[in-house]
């Protein structure tokens, strides 16, 4: 799916399988930011094609949001980090040392591509779209109660 230019804004909807809120914000035709705030956001409005979809991938839909354009506004070797983090499969669970392997550019046995590892995914500007839920033992930009759940979302 494309999100179009005319798809430019906040939206946010409440998740009771989350309990929190989930936002997303668009410009341009992409995505630019996915986030979990626990209160309503005064600025988002209800709906919008990203945000069904995540709903339904919520309620049980796998999706692997790979038609949807996120803008990765961020240095190329973290850049590199956040497209092997969105090829992880659904319900599959990778280490920072793989995902480190499957990232262009970078060496799982170099110190500084690991810390880049790391970077990259705590400053993931769309988690669920980009799963950084799938890496295990590194925190990401997810919330970890948000990450714990949507990992067993995809074991069910």
């Amino acid at each position: 799916m494309t999100v179009t230019a005319d798809d430019t804004g906040v939206t946010a909807h409440y998740s009771d399988r989350l309990e929190r809120y989930v936002q997303v914000g668009t410009a341009s035709g992409r995505v630019v930011a996915v986030s979990f705030p626990t209160t309503e956001p005064a600025d988002a409005t209800a709906g919008g094609a990203v945000l069904d979809r995540v709903f339904d991938y919520l309620g049980g839909t796998q999706d692997s949001f790979d038609d949807v354009t996120v803008a990765l506004t961020v240095p190329t070797d973290q850049r590199a980090v956040l497209e092997a983090a969105r090829k992880v499969p659904y319900g599959e669970l990778v280490d920072g040392v793989q995902l480190a392997r499957m990232a262009a550019g970078l060496d799982p046995d170099d110190d500084g591509d690991r810390q880049t590892v790391q970077t990259a995914l705590r400053g993931n500007p769309a988690p669920v779209l980009v799963p950084d839920h799938r890496v295990e033992g590194v925190d990401g930009a997810t919330p970890s109660a948000v990450a714990d759940r949507l990992r067993a979302l995809e074991q069910t």
